[in-house]
């Protein structure tokens, strides 16, 4: 699937919108990518997750024995991934504010996990969730996301494989341009801010 595929996939559901985001990271954007609602047809969760599996190589590909993404943005990529790749997908999520699995959900020791997220900017949710698997007994050795909006600049400490990658701006509250400082931000993501 190329970029302008994934954007059409992104632009039919409506989940690409415009306006004065406060992201997740704690960075400020005029584009948000709200991946609920690509992936709320099935069907195109579906298609996302294939052609997100087909960028890893063959040998990491092979390796994975779980899929763990993070709660709540990664939970249906991360069930879709599963899927793609016939393995058992369970997430981690924050009851106290740190990541940890629960439900009864568990690893064996030295399972090779795949963590998988929707979206990254800064990596902190992800890097979050890798430790978590790892407190767990699980061995990271990939990251994929849908959407990597670092410009290729994240480093998850894994190899990481995104779908797409983009590159919105992003601000730091001091560094808001005018047109995006007359607007209050809207506060869209799942991780309450600090």
């Amino acid at each position: 699937m190329q970029e302008e595929e994934v954007l059409a996939e992104f632009r039919a559901s409506k989940a690409l919108l415009e306006g004065h985001f406060l992201l997740s990271s704690g960075r400020h954007s005029a584009h948000y990518l709200q991946c609920a609602r690509v992936l709320q047809s099935p069907d195109r969760a579906a298609r996302l997750a294939v052609a997100l599996a087909a960028t890893f190589p063959h040998d990491v590909r092979k390796q994975i024995q779980k899929v763990v993404s993070p709660a709540m943005g990664g939970v249906i990529i991360g069930q879709e991934m599963g899927r793609a790749l016939q393995v058992d997908a369970m997430f981690v999520e924050r009851p106290t504010g740190t990541f940890e699995l629960r439900r009864g959900f568990e690893l064996d020791p030295g399972d090779k996990v795949l963590m998988v997220e929707d979206v990254v900017t800064t990596g902190k949710s992800s890097r979050e969730a890798i430790k978590a698997i790892e407190a767990a007994g699980g061995k990271v050795i990939a990251a994929a996301a849908l959407v990597d909006r670092s410009a290729g600049a994240v480093d998850l400490g894994v190899p990481f494989y995104p779908l797409v990658a983009l590159s919105f701006p992003t601000y730091a509250e001091d560094e808001l341009p005018a047109e995006l400082a007359a607007t209050p931000a809207i506060k869209p993501g799942s991780r309450q801010q600090p």
